[in-house]
C-alpha cells in the first residue's frame, strides 16, 4: 500500500520480489541480505564469486561486530509520501574492538613528517566521528623527540630565526608557537644606544654569534688596550662580563 520508493540499481532486479529482503510483518532482515551476499567476500568478489577488478572502500565488512546491514545500508532511493528515507551512517562502534584499534586495516596512514616520527596510535590524537581537529599533545612524544622540533615542523626563514638551529624550546613552549618567550635582557639589555637594529651586533643575521665592534665607542684596539690594562686578555666574549651599558654586571652575576 505505501511503497518506499525505487531499489537502487544494483537492486533493481528484486522490484517486485519484496520478500527478498523481507520477511511478512518484520521488515528486512540481515539474514536475507547474507544469503546473496557473503560476508566473507563483501568488498572482495561479486555476489557471484567474481573478484572485484577495482574497490571503492576497503573490505572492512569481515571485522563488523554483528552483521546488521540495515544499520548502514538502505535500499529504496524515497518514498512516494514526499520525504526522503534517510540513510544510516557508518559508525566505528559498528567495528569488533580489535578492528577499531588497528586504522591500518582500513585507512592508509599519511604520509606526513609528524607521522612518520611518531608510533602513536592514531586513536591518541583522533577521534572515530572526524578526522580532524586532532587532540595531539607533545607530552606523547618521546623526550628525545622534544628536542628535534625541525623532525615535524619547517623551520622559521625570517631573518630572526636564521642561524638559531634546532633550539625552538629556548623561547618557544609546545603548548602554543606564540607568544614567544625570547628575553634579549638575558644576554645584554637593549637600552639607550643599545637599543640597535639586530644585523649591528649580529652580522648577516647570524644569531649565533655577534660582535660588539662596529660603532665608534667599540674599536678593537682600544677595547684591547683598557682590558690590558686591567690585566684582561680574553676579550672574544664580552657579555660574559657586561650584560648591559651600565658596568661589568656579568662578571657580578657570575660570581653569585
Amino acid at each position: 500500500m505505501v511503497s518506499p520508493g525505487p531499489l537502487r540499481p544494483a537492486h533493481a532486479k528484486l522490484t517486485t520480489d519484496c520478500f527478498a529482503c523481507h520477511s511478512p510483518f518484520a521488515g528486512a532482515s540481515a539474514e536475507r541480505c547474507l544469503s546473496c551476499h557473503a560476508l566473507k567476500d563483501i568488498g572482495l568478489r561479486t555476489t557471484a564469486g567474481t573478484p572485484l577488478a577495482t574497490r571503492e572502500w576497503p573490505a572492512f565488512h569481515q571485522q563488523l561486530a554483528s552483521a546488521r546491514c540495515m544499520d548502514c545500508h538502505t535500499e529504496h532511493q524515497n518514498t512516494t509520501l514526499g520525504y526522503a528515507v534517510e540513510k544510516p551512517s557508518f559508525s566505528h562502534d559498528l567495528l569488533n574492538a580489535s578492528a577499531r584499534s588497528e586504522c591500518k586495516t582500513c585507512h592508509q596512514p599519511p604520509e606526513t613528517a609528524v607521522h612518520a616520527n611518531t608510533a602513536l596510535a592514531c586513536s591518541q590524537c583522533h577521534g572515530t566521528n572526524n578526522w580532524r581537529p586532532s587532540l595531539f599533545d607533545h607530552r606523547l612524544l618521546a623526550q628525545a623527540d622534544l628536542q628535534h622540533c625541525a623532525a615535524c615542523h619547517m623551520p622559521p626563514t625570517n631573518d630572526l630565526h636564521k642561524g638559531v638551529g634546532d633550539t625552538c624550546g629556548s623561547c618557544h613552549q609546545t603548548a602554543a608557537w606564540k607568544p614567544a618567550s625570547f628575553d634579549h635582557g638575558r644576554f645584554f639589555a637593549l637600552e639607550g644606544v643599545h637599543d640597535a637594529p639586530c644585523a649591528t651586533c649580529h652580522v648577516n643575521h647570524r644569531y649565533d654569534t655577534y660582535t660588539c665592534y662596529g660603532c665608534h665607542a667599540h674599536d678593537p684596539a682600544r677595547v684591547a688596550q683598557e682590558h690590558r690594562e686591567e690585566g684582561i686578555t680574553d676579550i672574544k666574549n664580552c657579555v660574559r662580563c657586561h650584560r648591559s651599558a651600565h658596568g661589568e654586571d656579568g662578571a657580578e652575576r657570575e660570581r653569585d
